[in-house]
C-alpha cells in the first residue's frame, strides 16, 4: 500500500460518508470545469467520469436496502435522468452539469 493510499484512509476516517460523497461531485466537477475549454477527449473523459458517477447513484437509489425517504430517492432519480440525457447530448451544457453536481455536493455537506 502507498504512503498516500494510507494517508487517504486515515484522512477519510475522520469523515463522515456525507462528506466523501459530496467531494465526489465535487472531484466530478473538476473534471466538467477542466473540459470545458480542453480538447474532445478530455471533455469525452469527463462526462463518462460523471456519468458512472451517476449510474451509481442512480443504482444506490433503487436498492431496497436504501434507507433515504422513497420521495427523495425518487427525486433523486429524476435529477439523474436529466443529467443522464444532457450528456448524451452531442454537445452537453457543462454549466448545466456542474451546478446540479454543485447542489448535490452542498446538499451532502449540510447534512454532514
Amino acid at each position: 500500500m502507498t504512503q498516500a493510499t494510507r494517508a487517504y484512509e486515515a484522512a477519510s476516517g475522520h469523515r463522515s460518508q456525507r462528506a466523501q460523497e459530496a467531494d465526489l461531485f465535487r472531484q466530478a466537477n473538476g473534471g466538467l470545469r477542466a473540459a470545458r475549454q480542453a480538447d474532445v477527449l478530455t471533455r469525452e473523459r469527463a462526462i463518462a467520469d460523471n456519468r458512472r458517477l451517476w449510474l451509481t447513484v442512480g443504482d444506490l437509489m433503487q436498492d431496497p436496502a436504501n434507507m433515504l425517504p422513497v420521495e427523495l430517492r425518487a427525486s433523486i432519480i429524476s435529477v439523474g435522468l436529466a443529467v443522464q440525457r444532457e450528456m448524451d447530448r452531442p454537445q452537453p451544457d457543462f454549466e448545466f452539469l456542474i451546478s446540479i453536481n454543485e447542489h448535490l455536493a452542498a446538499g451532502l455537506s449540510e447534512g454532514g
